[in-house]
């Protein structure tokens, strides 16, 4: 009989460390992959370091086409910190953000979105004679 809830136990505790395995694969597949590269450019109106465990700094970018107009914005994650550091130099100008988008992350804990910004320019204005 012992022998049984051994082989059972033994069972369990495969099937376990195999998802967990199997979990750790698919989410640096995510991470490590991506769907799609580019830019946006706009204004950064908001940009904090959230969460209640897994602490990510997330950002809004107002994409404005015309002055005058209602600004579509743009949600995006940042994973480093020194590029974090970049964009809040930047609050107040004209960026843009060069993001990869990483489809099907599993969990919250590396961003809520799903596009990372990866670096950030500043636009330069041409200015008015």
């Amino acid at each position: 009989m012992a022998s049984i809830e051994f082989r059972i136990a033994q069972f369990v505790a495969i099937v376990l460390l195999a998802g967990a395995i199997l979990f750790g694969l698919y989410t640096w597949a995510a991470l490590s992959w991506n769907y799609s590269t580019g830019e946006r450019a706009g204004y950064v109106q908001k940009f904090s370091k959230r969460g209640w465990i897994c602490k990510t700094w997330e950002g809004e970018l107002a994409m404005v086409t015309i002055p005058g107009t209602l600004p579509e914005k743009f949600f995006f994650s940042v994973r480093a910190d020194p590029v974090a550091e970049a964009v809040t130099k930047t609050l107040g100008r004209r960026v843009a953000l060069i993001y990869e988008q990483h489809r099907g992350v599993p969990t919250s804990c590396f961003g809520d979105t799903e596009y990372f910004v990866t670096d950030v320019r500043v636009i330069d204005e041409a200015k008015a004679p």
